[in-house]
């Protein structure tokens, strides 16, 4: 039993790392400020966070730890970005949430250059109450 609980007791003292090599840190302000400039915003979270909302315009890209699982690939993030060299921002929820770092450094390892890691995410863009849907 305690074999079973400890991969838990590390997961819930997880957070995420604060940069993340190859891509660009984004705060709540900076993150609003690629908003503005209609940058893609890729939601890296599961399905029913994504539904319960999130950021305008964004696109629901689902990272598993196993990559086979992930609906975020190289194809479906040059799909809906457009080319390697395109600003995107990569979010999740917050700290705790592994996705975002795991989805920047997939993106930085399939050579996309221009990636922004809102490693904050969706709590600290309603708190800061910008637009959701």
């Amino acid at each position: 039993m305690l074999a079973f609980l400890f991969p838990l007791a590390l997961l819930a003292d997880y957070a995420s790392p604060e940069r993340v090599d190859g891509t660009t840190y984004a705060g709540p302000q900076e993150a609003r400020a690629l908003f503005d400039q209609r940058v893609p915003f890729v939601d890296v979270r599961v399905a029913s966070d994504y539904e319960a909302g999130r950021i305008p315009g964004a696109i629901n890209l689902v990272v598993h730890r196993d990559q086979a699982d992930s609906d975020f690939t190289e194809a479906s993030l040059l799909e809906f970005i457009g080319s390697k060299d395109a600003k995107v921002v990569l979010y999740c929820n917050s700290t705790p949430c592994w996705r975002t770092s795991v989805a920047a450094e997939r993106a930085v390892e399939w050579g996309f250059t221009n990636v922004h890691y809102y490693r904050l995410g969706f709590p600290s863009w309603q708190d800061a109450g910008y637009p959701v849907e």
